[in-house]
């Protein structure tokens, strides 16, 4: 039995979520909050495995809920967004905060069907959550000064960096590429997130890093020193026109678990760039990846993953490296070091 804390200051969101999760029969609600303050007061109670969390809130708000709650009594918190703090999902995750889902809405939201489904889910996967490794890597974000010094850029023996990654990865994200020099290569990412967030972490990204990070745009050119994030619920696959490489973004179908799709994007970026391909898969839930590393390994790619050492939830790196063809297992702060030896190291 999964115990869960509601911190919310809605009434109507507490009942809600409350009875969304209770539908589940190994989930228990084991108290409920109407802000930051009480939320400390009833986690050291009740001692719940996982707490929802509302952002915006009086008294004391998600995110100092979130500061306490890393530094003293480590616990998995999925955020609840309201459209008007959907910017600030972002900066939750970077404080500690697993994943997010939107806010249950009106009192008829057709959305209510899916919110429980995702919300179900992620509240399932918390066992795998590495609660030690979470709350190092927020410790070394809050230690780290945001410089990365004048860029220098490299020639390269790589067309194309593709990179998966689902819970927990967007801090792992935005450190690898704070931490990268400017390379002379396009990046493509796949990142569960739902439609619109990809457009807003791709903004956020870009404002702090050297490199253009944008949301990937049907039929575009990938152009060197630029992040292309696929769009949240849409599948990003890379094609080749001759010597350029090309967006492609589609609907995904019904039958798909994933949209983006992990796998779909390493399978076309192998057939367009066989071995001049890094694929690098990080934190996340499930197996994502896992089959497409072997087309990566088998066209002679490169292949990288996570390791259990840093990775918030080892499943997807985990299943990677399960097939044999994951090159090199690295913590997360080795690998933009590993990207830039395995793209050249030659300054320009």
């Amino acid at each position: 039995m999964i115990k869960v804390l509601v911190i919310d200051d809605s009434a109507y969101n507490r009942v809600t979520i409350s009875r969304l999760l209770e539908s589940h029969g190994g989930i228990r609600v084991v108290a409920t909050a109407v802000n930051g303050e009480d939320g400390i007061k009833q986690l050291l109670r009740h001692k719940p495995d996982v707490v929802t969390l509302d952002l915006e809130m009086p008294v004391m708000d998600g995110f100092a809920f979130l500061r306490w709650t890393m530094a003293n009594h480590p616990t998995a918190v999925i955020a609840v967004s309201s459209k008007a703090s959907d910017r600030s999902v972002f900066k939750a995750l970077e404080l500690g905060a697993l994943d997010f889902i939107p806010k249950p809405g009106g009192r008829v939201s057709p959305r209510l069907p899916e919110i429980e489904r995702d919300l179900v889910r992620k509240i399932l996967q918390v066992v795998d959550v590495r609660m030690e490794n979470l709350r190092k890597r927020v410790q070394e974000d809050e230690a780290r000064d945001g410089g990365a010094g004048a860029p220098k850029v490299y020639e390269t023996r790589v067309d194309l960096v593709a990179i998966g990654s689902s819970t927990g990865g967007p801090p792992a994200l935005q450190y690898i590429f704070e931490a990268l020099p400017a390379l002379p290569i396009p990046f493509v990412v796949a990142q569960h997130m739902p439609a619109n967030f990809t457009r807003l972490f791709a903004e956020r990204v870009n404002k702090l890093t050297t490199f253009d990070v944008k949301e990937a745009q049907p039929g575009e050119e990938l152009l060197r020193g630029t992040v292309y994030i696929a769009p949240g619920g849409q599948q990003l696959e890379v094609r080749r026109n001759g010597p350029a490489l090309y967006a492609n973004v589609s609907d995904s179908s019904a039958n798909e678990l994933h949209a983006p799709s992990v796998d779909r994007l390493f399978q076309s970026a192998s057939q367009a760039c066989g071995d001049r391909l890094l694929a690098v898969v990080l934190t996340g839930m499930g197996d994502d990846g896992a089959h497409a590393v072997r087309s990566v390994h088998e066209r002679g790619g490169h292949t990288m993953a996570e390791s259990a050492d840093t990775a918030i939830i080892f499943g997807m790196p985990g299943e990677a490296i399960k097939t044999g063809c994951v090159d090199e297992v690295l913590p997360l702060g080795d690998i933009p070091a590993a990207i830039v030896r395995l793209c050249g190291n030659v300054p320009t």
